[in-house]
């Protein structure tokens, strides 16, 4: 009899510890295995890389290695162009109407851009606002501190109406069919990227290009973000500047007749 009160005490305090299962209870080993498959499949698709990791110096390699693509591309079709002008000089000594039609052409390389010029002229110097001012008017947004590709075509527009004769950007030089396009803050042209500040140079007469590009309307209104969000504006005479002459592809990828 005794005994068997204590099998019953011990009964008692066995269901006093074990207390009945929860739904809670019921879930964990289900939770667990969800949690091992997702790290499971995680593991996989990181493929011993980080997931989450900042993508930006990948991007930035991507850009460089796009631009070293590209840099090479040119100097492949400098290369390709020397090669073909010396076929064609060695042949212009024997064959009349190639000889006569590599001098026509010759005459036609300065009108469209394909030797350097100097002269008197022209430089527009364009910069984002500094980084860090405490003059800032209130509510001012990042787009109203950098120069945009409408900046950069307005004075480039207003220089070619004063009379400019021959035009660089950061250098390169431009033509009538060379496109000026803004990728963030960066100008993009002829397939290279450029920074801020963009300095456009031209020859012609300064006093007529300066008139010019007070009269545009582009220029003014970015010369009203200046005083308002202090970007970047300079205009220099220069008395004896040279442009160089034009690298790229003259190649017109379409056209259309006028009537």
């Amino acid at each position: 009899m005794r005994n068997s009160s204590v099998w019953r005490a011990g009964l008692r305090r066995v269901a006093r510890v074990r207390k009945p299962r929860t739904v809670w209870s019921a879930l964990v080993p289900l939770i667990a295995l969800a949690a091992g498959l997702l790290f499971t499949t995680t593991a996989r698709t990181a493929d011993g890389t980080a997931l989450r990791e900042d993508r930006r110096p990948r991007l930035a390699q991507v850009v460089e290695e796009e631009r070293a693509r590209v840099t090479a591309s040119q100097q492949k079709a400098r290369e390709l162009a020397e090669a073909v002008k010396t076929q064609t000089d060695s042949l212009a000594h024997t064959d009349g109407p190639i000889r006569a039609e590599s001098q026509r052409a010759q005459g036609m390389e300065p009108a469209a851009g394909f030797t350097a010029v100097h002269g008197p002229g022209l430089t527009v110097r364009l910069d984002d606002a500094p980084q860090r001012s405490g003059d800032r008017p209130d509510g001012v947004r990042p787009d109203d501190l950098v120069v945009h590709q409408g900046d950069v075509q307005a004075a480039v527009n207003a220089l070619w109406a004063g009379g400019a004769e021959a035009m660089s950007i950061m250098g390169v030089r431009v033509l009538s069919t060379s496109a000026v396009r803004c990728v963030g803050n960066t100008l993009l042209l002829h397939g290279r990227v450029y920074s801020p500040p963009f300095v456009i140079t031209a020859i012609g007469d300064p006093n007529a290009m300066r008139q010019a590009l007070g009269e545009s309307d582009g220029v003014r209104l970015f010369k009203d973000a200046v005083d308002h969000f202090q970007l970047g504006y300079q205009e220099t005479v220069e008395k004896d500047v040279t442009i160089p002459a034009f690298e790229g592809s003259s190649a017109l990828r379409s056209a259309k007749v006028t009537s």
